[in-house]
């Protein structure tokens, strides 16, 4: 935008595409309509995971357990949309994405998943809008 005297003029500042505060993940592509974000875990590895706004807790595969040396740490149940079925659980260090992490966190190890789960045990202090090209997390107010 320019003045009257034709000196452009940065908006970028009053008008950015996001407010201030506000966490942001680009989704990588989607799978069936679902975002695929990129998840990180324990600081050190990265995986495309499906951004799963109905799930309670973070699920991931077999294969993400092996590369990330997660211990099963008994067995739990969970309701899938196939119905319920007793999985491992096992604990990781940390799971971030876009700026928000959180730290310690149990994680369920799902053997018929083709990609992983992120669920509200990450996002749910959050209200997420999901965008045509990114996942946007902002605070709530306690």
């Amino acid at each position: 935008m320019t003045d009257a005297y034709g000196q452009v003029i940065d908006l970028d500042n009053l008008c950015s595409g996001t407010s201030p505060g506000v966490f942001q993940a680009p989704i990588i592509r989607r799978a069936a309509g679902i975002p695929v974000i990129e998840v990180t875990f324990n600081g050190t590895r990265t995986f495309e995971m499906l951004l799963d706004t109905g799930a309670s807790g973070t699920a991931i595969t077999p294969q993400m357990a092996k590369a990330l040396g997660v211990l099963p740490e008994g067995t739990v149940l969970v309701d899938t949309a196939a119905g319920r079925i007793r999985v491992f659980r096992g604990r990781v260090s940390s799971v971030s994405t876009g700026g928000i992490v959180a730290n310690n966190l149990f994680v369920t190890i799902h053997p018929s998943l083709p990609l992983g789960l992120l669920g509200q045990d990450l996002f749910g202090n959050y209200d997420v809008t999901i965008r045509q090209d990114v996942v946007e997390f902002m605070p709530r107010r306690q």
